[in-house]
């Protein structure tokens, strides 16, 4: 057993998406999560998502169960959760372990501004984690810069 399962931090729900009911015999025999989308062919979604102006930068419970929504969300499977509380800033550093990859988080209470990453693999939508962390943060303003992982030629 892991240290992560001993601390009840792993997921007991495989993910549906990544799992095959029989063993694999070769390469051939694999299923592949690369993504095709507009003509491309991409490993995921990787969202850099830059929230300014925005509240709640300083509690890495609520935070952890935001980030936690946000990946269910889009269509993810989380398999476990871990944040720190900075001080004396109140800062939260954090990180959601996806099946599909990860949603990361680094706060700067005193700048009221929080980065957010978000890759995604398979049939996940990150997009769809933007308006559930809004609810928490209230940011005044967002940007996202969207960048597609692992692209290979069709």
């Amino acid at each position: 057993m892991n240290a992560l399962a001993q601390l009840g931090m792993v997921s007991e729900l495989p993910s549906d998406n990544q799992i095959s009911s029989a063993p694999f015999s070769s390469d051939d025999d694999r299923k592949d999560y690369f993504v095709e989308k507009d003509g491309m062919k991409f490993a995921g979604t990787h969202l850099l998502v830059d929230l300014w102006d925005a509240h709640n930068l300083d509690d890495p419970d609520k935070i952890d169960r935001t980030l936690c929504e946000a990946a269910v969300t889009a269509g993810a499977t989380i398999l476990h959760s871990h944040f720190h509380h900075f001080t004396p800033n109140g800062g939260v550093s954090g990180v959601v372990v996806l099946a599909e990859s990860h949603i990361s988080i680094h706060t700067w209470p005193e700048r009221n501004f929080a980065a957010v990453d978000i890759f995604m693999c398979g049939a996940c939508d990150p997009h769809l984690a933007i308006p559930v962390m809004q609810r928490l943060f209230q940011a005044g303003r967002i940007e996202v810069d969207e960048q597609r992982r692992g692209r290979v030629a069709l």
